[in-house]
């Protein structure tokens, strides 16, 4: 659990951070499919896109509730591939639903009350769309980065 609202409020930040990195790479990766070839991915990416803009909405409100100036997105992102095809497209999507899960993952462990529920919530999602993306199920998804504290 966070130890201040400072610590509460990083978190926050930490995790807005990876969703504007979440918004730019699938801006691209729909940009990058054919609504009339890939019809279903491309819808897949989109509900992505879509999902993951409101999540970034959503911390910047509570970043500001809190009283801080929430983190501004980088002018760009390096994309997880070349993004020149489908697979590649469909690989590029899994990498970031799997990073972002890590993400709101430290998220839950940081935090406590609303702001882990929101955590919880959005670990969820990101687990079943990295199985729309090809994705293994996993026991823990999301914990991959918190080391010991996964197991505690």
């Amino acid at each position: 659990m966070a130890d201040s609202p400072s610590d509460t409020t990083q978190a926050l930040q930490d995790t807005l951070a990876g969703e504007h990195a979440a918004c730019y790479v699938f801006t691209v990766l729909v940009a990058q499919t054919s609504e009339g070839a890939q019809p279903t991915l491309f819808g897949q990416l989109d509900d992505a896109f879509t999902w993951h803009r409101t999540q970034r909405d959503d911390l910047v409100a509570r970043i500001t509730a809190a009283g801080a100036t929430p983190v501004a997105a980088s002018p760009s992102y390096v994309l997880p591939n070349a993004a020149a095809d489908q697979q590649q497209i469909v690989r590029a999507a899994l990498t970031i639903e799997r990073r972002i899960a890590d993400t709101y993952g430290t998220l839950v462990a940081s935090t406590s009350g609303e702001n882990r529920r929101l955590a919880v919530v959005a670990m969820q999602s990101c687990a079943v769309r990295q199985l729309t993306f090809g994705g293994r199920p996993e026991t823990w998804p999301g914990t991959s980065g918190l080391g010991a504290k996964a197991s505690d």
